[in-house]
């Protein structure tokens, strides 16, 4: 049975192709799926792409129906 790595805060930054700064502001803001241990930050990349897919693009989805 093939177990997925966790990623870093670098690696999570990189595979999306944005800084640091804007993964810890998605953390913080628009509750991208990460997992603390201890002071790390750590993904799993499946959840991350299904929040990319999904979970974000859905708030922006709601909120512009909102002012329709």
């Amino acid at each position: 049975m093939y177990e997925e790595r966790w990623l870093s805060v670098d690696e999570i930054s990189n595979y999306l192709g944005v800084k640091r700064d804007t993964v810890y502001k998605w953390i913080e803001r628009k509750d991208m799926p990460a997992h603390k241990v201890g002071r790390l930050w750590k993904f799993r990349k499946e959840e991350v792409d299904d929040w990319v897919r999904f979970g974000k693009n859905e708030k922006k989805t709601v909120q512009s129906k909102e002012k329709q």
